[in-house]
């Protein structure tokens, strides 16, 4: 039975890592896929744990012998997931989620119609700026460009199949693990998992 893909996108800044980590933390079920980037690692990130970073070149060389399921120029860096990082897990039977912007969601979404999307707003603007500026790695003219680009990016949510508001976080992961869970229970994976139970269910009496 082949495995559900699920696309998680959000804002910078409104929690979407942070959430993705603590419903991993308890939905072993799902794997996460690591994005290829070409932008710099930043502190406290690790290669082939947050991302592959790469460099912009590596990145358009990939882009050109199509080893990219989606791709996008976010930020001017290049982030990506690779077919390879994805298609054998689902072929396996394995739930896969991807952790991507609006633009690689809508590139999945148009290659696999039966993925499950979820978009995280914060629960308000001034909280959005307050949890970019804790963050303290970017300037003030850099800050500005990664607001404007998160008004941009929340244009799009109504794209998505569920949108959840990261106003509590355990509520907001709670909420992030019935997804995960009610998209199990759906009629056409319930009917692949349970085929056998179910004919034996439907059998004539003899």
């Amino acid at each position: 039975m082949r495995g559900t893909l699920y696309i998680v996108a959000a804002p910078s800044g409104a929690g979407k890592s942070s959430i993705v980590n603590a419903t991993l933390a308890r939905d072993p079920q799902i794997s996460l896929s690591i994005s290829f980037t070409s932008r710099a690692m930043r502190p406290g990130e690790e290669n082939g744990k947050h991302y592959h970073f790469v460099s912009a070149a590596e990145f358009e060389r990939m882009i050109g012998e199509g080893d990219f399921f989606e791709h996008a120029l976010v930020h001017g860096d290049w982030k990506g997931t690779a077919r390879q990082s994805v298609e054998p897990q689902l072929a396996a039977g394995k739930d896969v989620l991807l952790e991507i912007d609006w633009q690689g969601a809508r590139q999945v979404r148009q290659k696999v119609p039966g993925a499950v999307s979820v978009f995280i707003l914060p629960p308000s603007r001034q909280a959005l700026d307050e949890r970019m500026r804790k963050r303290g790695q970017d300037s003030e003219a850099v800050m500005a460009q990664r607001l404007a680009a998160a008004r941009e990016e929340m244009l799009h949510y109504d794209e998505f199949d569920y949108v959840i508001v990261n106003e509590d976080f355990d509520t907001a992961v709670g909420e992030m693990c019935a997804i995960f869970a009610a998209s199990r229970l759906r009629l056409e994976p319930q009917q692949r998992r349970n085929a056998d139970l179910i004919a034996s269910l439907l059998a004539p009496e003899n």
